[in-house]
């Protein structure tokens, strides 16, 4: 019976330590996923100013070969 308890204690002891690094882990998915939000908008951001500096280059490119 001793063997019995012995074990129920290790395996609550168990399941409290995974419990625990569970969330470590969870801390770290939610860091992980916000940094790549917020790369994903400076992303954006960029790809915009690339879109818009096409029609400025071929704006220029046009005026030299009118003028």
């Amino acid at each position: 019976m001793a063997t019995v308890k012995e074990a129920l204690l290790k395996l609550e002891a168990h399941e409290r330590e995974c419990a625990v690094r569970m969330e470590a882990i969870e801390m770290k998915f939610q860091s992980i996923e916000k940094r790549l939000d917020e790369g994903s908008v400076r992303f954006k951001k960029t790809e915009m100013m690339l879109w818009g500096m096409y029609p400025l280059i071929i704006g220029l490119f046009v005026l030299e070969k009118m003028m």
